[in-house]
């Protein structure tokens, strides 16, 4: 069945999205955001690489939704998070009165949305492939992967199935009943990856080489796991694969520089690395851009709710002051900047330990 599909940003993900969804044979109409985006898309189609190859789509788009457009019968929304209330409320008025918006973005996205437009609308959907924008209207797919589906509620209903089905005609697609515990275990990964993506300005493959930055991405996922873990989330594996309550550190390997137990979270860090090797941080590209990133939606959330529940998160803190300062233009994007971080963290841990 044929559906009347917005995707509401046309980078990375929203584009290999779309572009899957129009193979399919789906209507779509693509929302940029951005007048550059909006031009290329118009003058060679949305160009995709993947796989070695790359593909044009014709795709209609426009900067934005304009009265008169639709009525949409589902809506996908893969801006950055700090762009998703505004966007969803300006497409909203152009949909069915069932049509579900669903949210692509990275972080606790489906909180503030059902906040913002009431629980009843808002699907969740976490993206589980690699992608990234290279240029205005061109993307890439750096990684295979599909769609999990579901409701903060843990209902699977007929909106979740309906969703599904339509993403699962480009990509495989699941439905969960545990949408809290996959996101949550996808934020502990965003707030690894993406940061230290941002700060160390290079590829997810050739920065997990180091193994201070393995340190400091266990260090990282160990925070948002207990943080997790004191909001009554039932963490999910991610992948199928990742158990994150396993990579967490005990208290003995937060003192430890090594032992068997560390040596099996690294290696599996590398290849991790390995697989997502071509992943570029969307952060990054933000930056580059001269848009705000994301990072209060990621690390700044765990720092906020860590505080809450009276926990420790200095690794996510100096994570989130870091990329600030990168936004700020007053460091650079670089190994050595994150070397430092790292350096600079050692002295909070050993007091931390002390103190405990």
């Amino acid at each position: 069945m044929e559906h009347r599909i917005a995707v509401v940003g046309m980078g990375g993900v929203g584009g290999v999205c779309a572009s899957g969804l129009v193979a399919a044979g789906h209507q779509v109409t693509g929302y940029t955001g951005r007048t550059a985006i909006t031009e290329a898309i118009r003058a060679r189609g949305l160009e995709v690489k993947a796989d070695g190859q790359t593909v044009a789509h014709p795709i209609p788009v426009k900067d934005a939704p304009e009265a008169g457009d639709g009525p949409f019968s589902l809506v996908l929304l893969a801006t950055p998070p700090n762009f998703l209330v505004e966007a969803a409320r300006q497409v909203l008025p152009l949909c069915t009165d069932d049509a579900p918006l669903v949210c692509f973005q990275n972080g606790l996205a489906e909180e503030l949305l059902a906040e913002a437009i009431g629980a009843e609308r808002v699907v969740g959907g976490i993206v589980s492939f690699g992608a990234s924008m290279w240029g205005p209207g061109q993307v890439e797919k750096t990684s295979h992967g599909g769609y999990t589906i579901g409701r903060l509620s843990g209902e699977i209903d007929d909106t979740v199935r309906k969703v599904a089905a339509v993403l699962g005609d480009s990509a495989e697609a699941e439905v969960t009943d545990n949408l809290r515990g996959a996101r949550w275990s996808k934020l502990a990964i965003n707030c690894a990856i993406s940061s230290l993506g941002t700060i160390g300005g290079n590829r997810l493959g050739a920065l997990m080489r180091h193994r201070f930055v393995r340190r400091l991405c266990l260090e990282t996922m160990t925070e948002v796991t207990q943080v997790a873990l004191a909001e009554g989330v039932r963490l999910e594996k991610v992948s199928g694969t990742l158990d994150l309550e396993w990579f967490a550190l005990d208290a003995d390997e937060r003192l430890l520089a090594g032992s068997p137990s560390l040596v099996a979270k690294h290696t599996v860090l590398l290849a991790v690395g390995a697989k997502y090797r071509r992943l570029r941080s969307s952060m990054l590209a933000a930056i580059e851009r001269g848009r705000p990133p994301s990072v209060d939606f990621l690390n700044g959330e765990i720092v906020r709710r860590a505080v809450r529940h009276g926990l420790d998160a200095p690794i996510n803190q100096a994570l989130l002051d870091e990329v600030h300062a990168i936004s700020r233009g007053e460091h650079q994007s670089s190994l050595e900047t994150l070397r430092g971080l790292f350096d600079r963290t050692r002295d909070t841990l050993r007091g931390l330990s002390l103190a405990a």
